[in-house]
């Protein structure tokens, strides 16, 4: 599996933040690696771990998300974007082996996969700023 391809797992495990109270999206993540091929496997080990990890700084994630889209509430923000959005603060915030151009650029790429036209603009620009 490649880091894109992981990375999509963490997003799309994500997404389904917004939409389930934090004991369903515990049993959602259990399904969603029970769907995986090798649900056993490191990278799916990897996926578990990073999107648990996310969760628990979520908090924060979102405070710096506020600050920095100065004009965008959280609440207002598409719900594609905004995980895109948690998903790169983390690494750049988080993440002492990731590049933040190699975060963006892959935060860009997943908004132009999942986002609306405007999306990969309008991370680009967020992310830009934290940067």
């Amino acid at each position: 599996m490649t880091r894109r391809e992981i990375r999509e797992h963490i997003f799309l495990m994500l997404f389904r933040k917004d939409f389930y109270n934090i004991e369903e999206l515990n049993e959602q993540m259990k399904l969603y690696m029970e769907e995986l091929v090798e649900p056993e496997t490191k990278e799916n080990l990897y996926i578990t771990e990073r999107f648990q990890s996310i969760v628990d700084k979520l908090e924060e994630i979102d405070q710096i998300i506020s600050e920095i889209s100065s004009g965008w509430r959280l609440n207002r923000m598409g719900k594609v974007d905004l995980t895109i959005l948690r998903l790169a603060v983390f690494e750049i915030k988080f993440d002492e082996e990731m590049p933040i151009k190699v975060a963006i650029n892959e935060a860009v790429e997943l908004a132009k996969k999942f986002g609306g036209d405007d999306s990969p603009g309008f991370v680009n620009g967020v992310l830009a700023k934290l940067a």
